[in-house]
């Protein structure tokens, strides 16, 4: 996988991506069956992730890629856009296409 992280060595990236597939892993265990897209945002591992900035948005489209899920969230806070057309809000393929094809649009590699 390429990540645009130029201003990290390789080493950093590699404890980068550790740490947020660990968070992953974290939040997608821990939430169980909530619904509440608020209450899955305001997990302590998904903040952890947010709180790692912008140079984890490959890494979470990445993660849409391989198994979409809920990173709209992260993703809109992180970057201050949301590519998703308003017909898509809610089908979860849908909006994953949709960021996708943004940071495709925006360089980034995954």
């Amino acid at each position: 996988m390429a990540l645009p992280i130029p201003d990290l060595a390789s080493d950093q990236v590699s404890t980068l991506k550790r740490t947020f597939d660990h968070l992953v892993s974290s939040w997608k265990s821990d939430r169980g069956l909530i619904v509440s897209i608020e209450k899955m945002a305001m997990h302590p591992s998904y903040q952890q992730i947010i709180a790692m900035g912008p140079r984890v948005v490959p890494l979470l489209l990445a993660e849409l890629e391989r198994e979409p899920d809920h990173w709209f969230w992260a993703l809109h806070v992180l970057t201050g856009v949301d590519p998703v057309p308003e017909e898509d809000s809610g089908n979860i393929l849908k909006m994953a296409r949709a960021w996708k094809e943004w940071g495709r649009q925006q360089g980034y590699e995954w």
